[in-house]
């Protein structure tokens, strides 16, 4: 039977939907009842974006015993060193791959984003830091420059590669193909699914069947858009995977429920829709 570890990510890729905006407490709240639950790693946030951020992963950090904590960061020398800032475990850097990223919002060349992101990459391993790569629309990428990307990312110190389905297009035939694809390259491969064809959780069982040793989810399933894979609908689904007990999450969930609907409650109240209105924003487009 195939196993994977969770990363979650409800701190980083959760905050994104509406109404989520968590304080420094709230983030080591929610660290600390994954960290009890079992989830291998947690993503605690953008630590450049300064301020409350940065002091919301150190809180993760010091909240946490077993469970690894990780930052996202651009391309850039300066998001690396606000990270390591924070004395994360992971310095996890995001790496556009489809060619719309690339060309139309990046507006530069695969030549030049893979040399960019050697320099990053390099950067911080030199300074300490345990590196992975996260590949930005990796389900609308050339599958050349996909392997291009992932050798270039195993020869400069990256130890692992997430293909994240940006838009949410993969299904779990693709997504099982984008896995095994990348495996090639001989990483470790990790799958951050979103659910807007309601395939995250489909994709995520289909890529851990690939190889994926890693698996992305949100606490309640929560996340830009129509959200991500559900932690708590994963694990209950597929605990073999997992290696964490169904009810481990489900006390996870059920402690962090309160905070996220009193969120999520305190942001339409900001925008005045009333309660009984709230039902039409389940799926949220940003």
């Amino acid at each position: 039977m195939p196993r994977c570890k969770i990363v979650d990510t409800t701190l980083r890729d959760g905050e994104q939907a509406p109404g989520y905006a968590f304080s420094p407490g709230d983030k080591a709240f929610l660290a600390s009842l994954l960290d009890q639950a079992g989830v291998c790693q947690i993503e605690a946030g953008a630590p450049i974006m300064g301020g409350d951020e940065k002091d919301g992963v150190c809180a993760v950090k010091d909240a946490c015993g077993a469970a690894l904590v990780s930052t996202w960061n651009r391309l850039t020398k300066k998001d690396v060193d606000a990270s390591l800032e924070c004395r994360p475990d992971i310095i996890h850097i995001c790496l556009p791959v489809s060619e719309r990223h690339i060309v139309r919002k990046l507006r530069t060349t695969k030549t030049a984003l893979l040399r960019r992101f050697r320099e990053v990459a390099e950067y911080a391993a030199e300074k300490g830091g345990r590196v992975t790569a996260g590949f930005e629309d990796a389900s609308r990428a050339d599958e050349r420059f996909l392997y291009e990307a992932a050798e270039t990312a195993r020869r400069h110190g990256v130890e692992r590669i997430r293909l994240s389905d940006t838009v949410g297009l993969l299904r779990p035939s693709s997504a099982a193909a984008l896995v095994r694809a990348t495996l090639e390259v001989g990483l470790p491969v990790e799958m951050h699914a979103h659910n807007d064809l309601g395939m995250a959780l489909a994709n995520s069982a289909s890529a851990v069947l690939a190889g994926a040793e890693f698996i992305d989810a949100t606490l309640l399933g929560i996340g830009e858009r129509a959200g991500n894979c559900g932690f708590g609908d994963f694990v209950a689904a597929f605990s073999e995977f997992a290696m964490i007990s169904p009810e481990a999450a489900r006390k996870a969930e059920g402690l962090a429920r309160p905070l996220l609907s009193r969120r999520r409650s305190d942001f339409f109240c900001l925008k005045g829709i009333s309660h009984d209105q709230t039902a039409d924003y389940r799926r949220p487009c940003r």
